[in-house]
């Protein structure tokens, strides 16, 4: 399969040559080559310009998924929230509970800006919250589970 960027070069090429044939039709008063070469350089350039802004916005948007461990029990998403916000954009925050008993169960996850994320972890790990010490770091990525 071809590259995106060989893709978008044959379309520019393609455009370019209906545009130079239209001019020399006298359908444009313009001079066909001009018009062909602005043709060829809109085509070609427009979707990596496209293709670059779309990736200064994914990388703004990076998030970053954070282990909080030693919770108080009585802590709540909310109080949670207050706290990462501090350091940065929150943009979930996920406490586990007892599948069984529906009692929390000390631990939690917070989705924070990337951009942020490092700061939070240096400044909440090992800190009293509270009246527990909590630990804070990089959450690991789950193992695929199998299911037979």
């Amino acid at each position: 399969m071809k590259s995106p960027q060989a893709l978008t070069l044959i379309v520019a090429l393609v455009f370019s040559v209906a545009i130079y044939f239209l001019a020399n039709s006298n359908v444009f008063e313009l001079t066909s080559m001009s018009v062909a070469v602005v043709a060829f350089v809109c085509a070609f350039i427009a979707p990596l310009v496209g293709k670059a802004e779309a990736n200064a916005q994914e990388a703004d948007t990076s998030i970053s998924t954070l282990y909080v461990g030693n919770l108080p029990y009585r802590a709540n998403e909310a109080a949670v929230r207050e706290l990462f916000s501090e350091y940065g954009q929150v943009q979930s925050v996920r406490l586990m509970k007892d599948k069984h008993t529906g009692k929390r169960r000390g631990f939690g996850f917070v989705e924070i800006s990337a951009a942020d994320a490092e700061q939070a972890v240096a400044s909440l790990n090992d800190s009293e919250f509270q009246q527990r010490t909590l630990k804070v770091r990089e959450a690991k990525e789950r193992p695929e589970q199998i299911v037979e």
